[in-house]
């Protein structure tokens, strides 16, 4: 089992994945550092299992070679993995979009929602259980930043089941 970690760029992606599994990495926005991907192993259940940290991407339709980079990386990936899909909770939105993609293309998606501290901080709250609800894939709220939610997304890691994107409209139109 693999996991991939991916996201817009600057969603905590890299912060999440230092989290996860203790690696000491140089973390940086500059244009053309993320290119680059970082692999590494955590501790899930009693297994190693390895972890991806995939260049920030916008759309499965690459533009840039970031984005060339990350789907060649999601080319690898099969339904015993796990795509955590790490979303902005600040910019939710715009974030989806790649969620849409990912589920269009049949990737076995979770959705770590980050930055819930700097919502909490704004005096806001996202619906996890509802997110969780439409996109029927497994949702948990993260700080990446202070290790919140961690061992939540861990736990939840196993649980996980692949849906479709045909399977998410379907379940809209109950």
């Amino acid at each position: 089992m693999r996991i991939f970690l991916v996201g817009n760029p600057n969603v905590g992606k890299s912060t999440l994945f230092k989290e996860l599994t203790g690696a000491r990495i140089i973390i940086s926005n500059y244009p053309g550092t993320t290119v680059d991907y970082y692999t590494s192993r955590m501790n899930l259940n009693g297994n190693r299992v390895e972890v991806v940290d995939v260049p920030g991407i916008y759309s499965l339709n690459p533009t840039s070679e970031a984005e060339n980079v990350a789907v060649r990386i999601l080319e690898g990936c099969s339904d015993k993995d796990a795509v955590i899909n790490v979303v902005d909770g600040t910019n939710l939105r715009r974030n989806l979009f790649l969620t849409l993609d990912l589920l269009e293309k049949g990737y076995p998606v979770m959705l770590a929602v980050n930055m819930i501290d700097m919502l909490e901080g704004y005096g806001l709250v996202i619906d996890l259980e509802g997110l969780e609800e439409i996109f029927g894939v497994p949702v948990v709220g993260v700080s990446a930043r202070k290790g919140d939610g961690i061992e939540e997304l861990r736990s939840r890691i196993a649980d996980r089941r692949s849906v479709s994107l045909e399977e998410v409209l379907n379940g809209c139109s109950d």
